[in-house]
């Protein structure tokens, strides 16, 4: 753990305040679930929830077999980073935080077929990510809320993504939103 140097007191209703400061760099917003964890020391410790993180080896499994089947990148994310990757870029990829413009097309629920010289090709991480020449991307929506999404993408300039990436990536989105709400 890392120390802050942030001290906060408790209110009569037992409410403590998050700083901005750490709320923007976690990326934690109003609203926003939080796990609370204890341990035998004392310390209580507040981690972002993630309801897809659940699916974890699920959602690994799912990966590997929408990659093995279609010979694309799979990506599998929260709102926050790629939980599952399946792939030659997986270690470039696993555990990295999703860019803001990936996390607002999760938010606006907008599914994007595009190669890297289209307009409405989006990022997917802050780093650099040029060696992506298309990308499909489905969000993950549990209960009327956008929780992740699934993206398949390629280095293969000669592979033309199309319908079909479009649908399987759907289907996986569908399929593990109703995992979820189970």
């Amino acid at each position: 753990m890392k120390a802050t140097g942030i001290v906060r007191r408790i209110d009569d209703l037992g409410r403590v305040v998050v700083p901005k400061e750490i709320r923007r760099t976690l990326r934690i917003r109003e609203g926003d679930p939080l796990e609370i964890f204890t341990d035998r020391e004392g310390e209580i410790i507040l981690k972002k929830y993630s309801p897809i993180g659940e699916l974890g080896q699920f959602a690994k499994q799912y990966a590997d077999s929408l990659a093995q089947t279609s010979g694309h990148i799979v990506a599998i994310t929260d709102k926050d980073q790629f939980i599952a990757v399946a792939g030659p870029t997986k270690k470039d990829l696993i555990t990295k935080s999703i860019s803001h413009d990936l996390e607002e097309i999760i938010n606006e629920r907008e599914t994007i077929l595009a190669s890297k010289e289209d307009k409405n090709y989006v990022r997917i991480m802050n780093e650099d990510d040029s060696e992506f020449v298309y990308e499909a991307i489905t969000p993950i929506i549990s209960e009327g809320d956008a929780i992740g999404a699934v993206i398949l993408l390629t280095k293969d300039a000669k592979t033309k993504f199309g319908e079909l990436e479009t649908k399987l990536a759907a289907t996986a989105a569908a399929f593990l939103g109703r995992q979820m709400e189970q």
